[in-house]
């Protein structure tokens, strides 16, 4: 996965590119952080990325045409990293074919498995990158859009900043926009830093449990509820006691009073996600016991 961005702070994505989760796996090629500052992409001596808004009124608006040749370079870079992955790929497919040729004696289903598998390979290199922008009227970002961005080769966030961009820009080259909230922050950055993190740690690899992130909340594994309350040492604290069920060893009670956590907390925090998971048909009998069981006087 490849994330690239337009923003005038660069230097603020360090956090994601170099600390925890995500700094791991970038570090074990997981993923690529490409940052592009738009004022790179201007032409006259004070590098000018904003200018008044038409119709007058407070504030700056970022140009289009700094963006446009900065989306422009990372397209370029983008379609050159894939051409590169692909002749390696083919290079790496040959050698398999080679081997698997020698090995069966040209068996036949084994070069029409070959030849599935690099129509793949070059779907997968040749996946378009969405050009995202940062916007509130954007699409609510979740755990769902989070698991797509993991399971894609990236995408391309435009950070604006002042009081936007330039709306022929977003007409011309903005695929989708995504927002973090119904608030107001003064770039899109830090919205991007949290997406980013979202999706990196949904990488196979990138936790150190495989199983890890599947138990998080507003996971499929959970219903898409909230996760259960964690407890570690010491079992006593300051007279507050582990759950004795945590301590029993008896797996089978402890996934049930999990599950039962999970609804009550879901319940009492997000009911609407309790909504969600029943409209799904993902509650069991038992699940909706439970829950008229916390509803009932």
């Amino acid at each position: 996965m490849r994330i690239d961005l337009v923003t005038l702070f660069p230097e603020m994505f360090s956090v994601v590119r170099d600390l925890g989760v995500t700094g791991r796996a970038h570090g074990n090629q997981l993923w690529s952080l490409h940052a592009h500052s738009p004022r790179d992409y201007t032409e006259d001596v004070h590098r000018t990325v904003d200018d008044r808004p038409y119709g007058g009124g407070p504030g700056m608006v970022m140009m289009a045409e700094p963006l446009t040749r900065a989306l422009s370079a990372i397209r370029t870079q983008r379609a050159t990293q894939d051409q590169d992955t692909q002749e390696q790929s083919n290079q790496d497919q040959a050698a398999q074919d080679q081997a698997a040729q020698e090995q069966s004696n040209q068996d036949q289903a084994a070069q029409e498995q070959a030849t599935q598998e690099r129509a793949t390979q070059d779907q997968s290199t040749q996946d378009h990158a969405p050009v995202v922008l940062l916007s509130p009227i954007g699409k609510p970002f979740d755990q769902a859009q989070a698991k797509r961005l993991a399971r894609s080769s990236g995408a391309i966030f435009i950070c604006g900043r002042y009081e936007g961009v330039d709306q022929r820009f977003i007409d011309q080259h903005v695929d989708e926009q995504w927002s973090l909230g119904d608030f107001v922050l003064s770039g899109g950055e830090i919205a991007a830093l949290a997406m980013i993190d979202a999706a990196v740690r949904l990488l196979p690899g990138a936790l150190n449990h495989d199983q890890s992130s599947t138990q998080d909340s507003f996971q499929d594994s959970l219903s898409g509820l909230l996760d259960s309350p964690h407890y570690t040492r010491p079992e006593n604290l300051n007279g507050q006691a582990v759950p004795a069920v945590l301590l029993s060893g008896n797996h089978a009670h402890i996934a049930r009073w999990r599950r039962e956590q999970s609804l009550a907390i879901t319940l009492a925090n997000r009911p609407d996600l309790i909504e969600q998971a029943r409209a799904r048909g993902l509650l069991t009998k038992a699940d909706e016991r439970y829950l008229l069981a916390l509803v009932a006087p």
